[in-house]
């Protein structure tokens, strides 16, 4: 198999372009740096440019048949540009499946109806800006026509696998207060190759 990556260089990203390289499958991941890249995901086909650029997500998505995204806000507005156009890429590209990384903050209130976490008294972070770009992610990904998934996990600390992720849809699991990177890369790349969910939000947390 095939795998489109973007933020194939951040801590959730590595770890799945890592997995997938491990498991036999090719990727091909959008970087800004090629010989930074390198250092961290030497085997993987390496493509340089900027993921607000069609004509990177273009080269990107070339010949692959799944996508994954963990590209962060990084405090600008990347994300909620990148999105459309890696969205109308897998159309042209024929293309159906995306598993992005997102933010608990886009979950479901629990108690608070009709509002997102990040809307909620359940949020304890000042600011909303990160929140507010995944959540203009999720409502592209709902309005168009391809198999996505969004995983929600709460804080994300380094550290090694754990084991015993707990899953919910549109929630946060009940208490849940951190899960490791490397847990939810495990979760995301697993997800990707053998899916177990479809066109919805999935909260993660130990």
């Amino acid at each position: 198999m095939k795998i489109a990556i973007f933020g194939a260089t951040g801590r959730v990203g590595s770890r799945v372009t890592q997995f997938a390289l491990a498991e036999g499958h090719e990727v091909q991941a959008l970087v800004r740096n090629k010989e930074e890249a390198k250092r961290v995901i030497g085997k993987a086909v390496l493509i340089e440019g900027d993921a607000t650029n069609k004509e990177s997500i273009e080269q990107t998505l070339q010949g692959c048949d799944l996508v994954f995204s963990a590209l962060s806000t990084d405090k600008t507005f990347t994300l909620s540009q990148a999105t459309p156009l890696i969205i109308d890429g897998m159309n042209e590209h024929g293309i159906n499946r995306i598993i992005t990384v997102g933010t608990a903050g886009i979950l479901n209130s629990r108690f608070e109806k009709d509002k997102y976490r990040f809307q909620s008294g359940e949020s304890k972070r000042r600011s909303t800006f990160a929140a507010e770009e995944h959540a203009k992610v999720y409502t592209l990904l709902v309005k168009s026509t391809l198999d996505w998934v969004i995983l929600c996990p709460t804080y994300l600390p380094d550290g090694e696998s754990k084991g015993l992720v707990r899953h919910e849809e549109i929630f946060l699991p009940l208490d849940g207060k951190k899960i490791t990177v490397e847990d939810t890369a495990l979760f995301a790349f697993k997800e990707l190759i053998n899916p177990g969910y479809q066109n919805t939000r999935v909260g993660l947390s130990y």
